[in-house]
């Protein structure tokens, strides 16, 4: 079983939020690795600093969550797995002529979506409302 995410659900386990508990009890009762691509990986680096700017987060606050990423990365705990990125693109833009008019999705949740479907994903992480009817409209299961 492969199971995928998305930013939301990576930003409450490395950062500080409403769901940050429900995220660390889902990784820590679950056996089955999170695979990630770079496109998850470029997204939460940004939403750290991005919360900063917003002054959601301290200053200097980016950069220990993305530390603290950045080594369960190295460790291999969240394998960034190889992608192509055309190969997404074209699984995304399918997805989008099929959602997004009707459940109004965003770029980077349909490209995370395209990822995971690319991955071979059956199982999804997001805390994301919208994302989830996304994921569990093209099959995969949504636990959170």
């Amino acid at each position: 079983m492969v199971t995928c995410c998305d930013t939301s659900f990576l930003f409450s386990l490395y950062g500080n939020d409403v769901h940050t508990s429900r995220s660390l009890v889902h990784v820590q009762q679950s056996n089955k690795a999170i695979q990630l691509s770079i496109l998850n990986q470029f997204e939460l680096a940004n939403a750290f600093r991005f919360a900063e700017f917003r002054q959601a987060i301290a200053p200097g606050t980016a950069s220990i969550y993305q530390s603290h990423f950045d080594a369960d990365v190295a460790q291999g705990r969240l394998p960034i797995m190889v992608c192509n990125l055309a190969t997404i693109i074209n699984q995304a833009l399918f997805l989008s002529a099929k959602h997004t008019i009707t459940g109004g999705h965003r770029s980077f949740d349909i490209l995370h979506l395209a990822t995971a479907i690319h991955l071979g994903a059956t199982e999804f992480l997001t805390f994301d409302a919208n994302q989830k009817r996304l994921a569990q409209n093209e099959g995969l299961t949504v636990p959170l």
